[in-house]
């Protein structure tokens, strides 16, 4: 059912609502629908093309259903992790995304051949999978709102019931009462210029905040990825076949993808430009990583730099939570939230149950998309559809922390406001972005930075928000001070190193610190504990 408001207002009703349409918010919705529900799913840019899958490979964590690979694929990153996984979430998340990749198979994903002549499938092309994970949404019956990012939840005294946002390309607005919403809005990258990454702001943990829900690991939150300085790839696996360099020629001793990245850091904090060659990769393997990973290739080749044979610069662009595992708590097997009717998947929801608070770029993220996508939209179709056909009829009211403009009306001087938002952005990025106060944490450095990203959040917090392309501006930088708070707040509570957290004044791994950490508020940030269970620790 659907309707247009004399000011242009898009209203739809439905059973579910996807907020996000990368791959966790495309299985979401495929498998919603596939329950028996009516779905929309509103993407922030273009269901398909946008997001950091779309322009990317990735590896898979695709492990087939023999016991001894199964063991060594949950062991593989658990003690790196900080043992904060658990076995039964792993198992879960292994029997799903082996299934989920066989059905892109059987649905006409064009895996390539092992030498057996056998798919392989440890690993999708983003443009070829997202492009078949847009038509297989379509062809499911859901309906897309595309460049159609969410401004706030909605929801009455029984839970959530719909979103209301902004069309950014066809005008006007929308607002869409649902009996469940699934949010997979992504990760918060705090516009770093990772590839990709420019729609993950942290919108989604902002909506589920104010409707009342937790987060989890945002401790684990201080990912950094390679990259070359005159590019904004950051897929970092093909790093483990590189050497550093120092101008000079003389080696990084240490420095590596995985453990070593923080002696690059230290390097380039103290104004020693670092340099990298894939000198390590054997001979016959560099065409095949040109097929793997096309577009890791294309900055090289437009600067005439062969990176098996050339030395090039490089940095580490943040990615926050996108390559970190923080993100909204789930309470249950179907990824619900504390908060009735609400479910997260995908980057918005947390990684710690297979991975700890640690992860790469692709492998454990991209299975844990399409499965925790799955669960989800299971979950929120079974929710809609058993409160019945009247359940997007509700009574629903906004839930932003600030005020939304009502329907049809301005805000105040809208350059004025633009230039007010891309200070509070700036000022949020000083905060995150500085391997001093993010990587290399201390209680002083974080107490301090959490004092300044108090100030930015009380003023963004009073101040109106349009129902305009600007508005969704303003509220992306809201999202991201409330991200690097919950960040910092949980980063100040663990008194150790953990996973990619690390603390300069506790350096070390504290056995009585094996726990969670759960975040939540707004206005007044809080943590607790959460224990983990004992089946983690001898998994």
């Amino acid at each position: 059912m659907s309707e247009k408001t004399a000011t242009g207002e898009l209203r739809l009703k439905t059973d579910v609502l996807v907020i996000g349409g990368g791959p966790a918010g495309t299985w979401a919705a495929i498998t919603a629908a596939s329950g028996g529900a009516k779905v929309v799913l509103a993407d922030k840019g273009y269901c398909g093309s946008s997001g950091a899958t779309a322009p990317s490979g990735t590896g898979v964590w695709y492990v087939k259903p023999e016991e001894k690979m199964r063991e060594e694929a949950k062991q593989s990153r658990f003690a790196l992790g900080g043992q904060l996984a658990e076995n039964g979430w792993m198992d879960r998340v292994l029997d799903r995304t082996y299934a989920n990749m066989n059905k892109l198979g059987e649905w006409g994903y064009p895996f390539p051949l092992d030498d057996g002549g056998n798919p392989y499938k440890r690993g999708l092309q983003g443009p070829e999978y997202m492009r078949l994970m847009r038509r297989l949404v379509q062809k499911a019956g859901v309906k897309i709102l595309d460049h159609s990012p969410a401004l706030e939840l909605l929801a009455d005294e029984h839970g959530v019931g719909g979103a209301a946002g902004v069309r950014t390309q066809a005008g006007g607005t929308w607002r869409v009462q649902a009996g469940a919403v699934v949010i997979a809005t992504g990760g918060c990258a705090f516009l770093s210029r990772a590839l990709g990454c420019n729609v993950l702001t942290g919108d989604g943990y902002l909506l589920a905040a104010e409707a009342g829900a937790e987060l989890s690991g945002m401790e684990f939150s201080n990912a950094y990825a390679i990259s070359p300085t005159f590019s904004s790839v950051t897929k970092t696996a093909y790093y483990k076949y590189a050497s550093f360099y120092y101008e000079d020629g003389s080696v990084v001793e240490g420095a590596g993808s995985q453990r070593g990245r923080s002696i690059i850091a230290r390097n380039l904090q103290s104004g020693r430009q670092v340099y990298a060659r894939l000198d390590q990769a054997p001979e016959d393997l560099r065409p095949l990583l040109r097929v793997g990973q096309t577009n890791f290739f294309l900055p090289f080749d437009r600067m005439g730099i062969d990176p098996f044979a050339d030395k090039f610069p490089v940095t580490l662009r943040l990615e926050g939570t996108v390559r970190g595992t923080g993100g909204i708590h789930i309470t249950d097997e179907t990824c619900a939230t504390k908060v009735p009717g609400l479910y997260a998947a995908g980057d918005a929801a947390t990684r710690q149950l297979i991975c700890g608070g640690f992860t790469g770029g692709g492998s454990h993220n991209a299975a844990w998309a399409m499965s925790s996508g799955s669960f989800a939209g299971e979950g929120a179709a079974a929710y809609a559809l058993k409160l019945g056909s009247h359940a997007a009829d509700r009574n629903v009211g906004g839930l932003s922390s600030a005020p939304i403009a009502a329907e049809g009306h301005t805000v105040g001087d809208s350059a004025k406001s633009a230039a007010a938002t891309q200070e509070a952005v700036r000022a949020v990025q000083a905060e995150v972005q500085p391997y001093s106060i993010n990587l290399f944490r201390t209680e002083k450095g974080l107490n301090e930075s959490i004092g300044r990203l108090d100030g930015i959040w009380n003023e963004l917090k009073g101040r109106d928000v349009a129902r305009t392309t600007e508005g969704v501006k303003a509220r992306e930088a809201a999202a991201m001070t409330a991200t690097a708070r919950w960040m910092y707040h949980t980063a100040i509570a663990r008194t150790e190193t953990r996973g990619m957290h690390k603390r300069e004044d506790f350096p070390t791994l504290d056995e009585a610190q094996h726990y969670r950490l759960i975040s939540g508020g707004l206005d007044d940030v809080y943590v607790k504990k959460e224990s983990v269970t004992k089946e983690a620790v001898t998994g």
